[in-house]
């Protein structure tokens, strides 16, 4: 269906993976270094996100759509406490990437461009947020509070069509974040960021061994404001 699903808290016990009631170190990048990136390109699409009714609200997330390495658009921020992100709807309301232009794109790019669908519906929840997988194809998820603590190993979740994943948890960030080491992190760490992938996985289990090898990914950057 096109309306969103239940609250998760409905459709099961289970506390980290749960399906939707429907008829794996890598790169990260903060909000700075992508907008002064050289690789972004600009996107022309509507952003109803930028509407005065909106600026005057706090916003809890910005997502960034990169394609490999390169940041297509602009960052996309998030004042309502869902947003669906597809590739391309006849109606509906969110975070468009079919409208997000970009030259010469490979043919992997479209290829996976083309299982986006329906996308995922990110869902800012009292305990974290959460990622429903709305398309017809597995997505690929890490962040801080999925990865074991003090453990070089990267944790990648797949997430399968119908399911719903708990991608950010606010309490034990916080307790990462007092009693984390970052000398074990490899390169830039953003305690707040999380990377989702469409439908390719990367990581210790996956021929890609970080996310910019991903030919269509997300980085939802998450704001202190919660």
């Amino acid at each position: 269906p096109e309306s969103p699903p239940p609250p998760y808290s409905r459709l099961s016990p289970n506390d980290e993976l749960k399906p939707l009631d429907l008829s794996d170190s890598t790169l990260s990048y903060t909000e700075t270094e992508a907008t002064n990136s050289p690789n972004v390109t600009p996107g022309d699409f509507s952003d109803a996100s930028t509407s005065p009714d909106a600026v005057k609200r706090s916003h809890w997330c910005n997502v960034a759509y990169w394609e490999h390495r390169t940041r297509v658009g602009r960052l996309y921020t998030v004042y309502e406490q869902s947003v669906s992100i597809f590739y391309d709807l006849p109606q509906g309301n969110g975070f468009c990437l079919g409208q997000l232009n970009l030259d010469n794109r490979s043919e992997t790019v479209r290829r996976t461009r083309s299982k986006i669908g329906y996308g995922i519906l990110l869902s800012k929840e009292p305990d974290g947020v959460w990622a429903y997988n709305r398309s017809e194809h597995p997505i690929f998820v890490n962040s801080p509070t999925l990865d074991i603590p003090n453990c070089r190993t990267l944790i990648v979740r797949k997430v399968m069509p119908g399911y719903s994943i708990k991608v950010f948890d606010y309490e034990k960030s916080c307790l990462l974040q007092h009693t984390a080491e970052l000398d074990y992190a490899d390169g830039p760490y953003d305690p707040n960021s999380v990377r989702i992938s469409f439908a390719k996985g990367w990581g210790p289990c996956y021929s890609r061994q970080f996310i910019t090898s991903c030919p269509c990914w997300l980085e939802i950057l998450l704001s202190n404001n919660r």
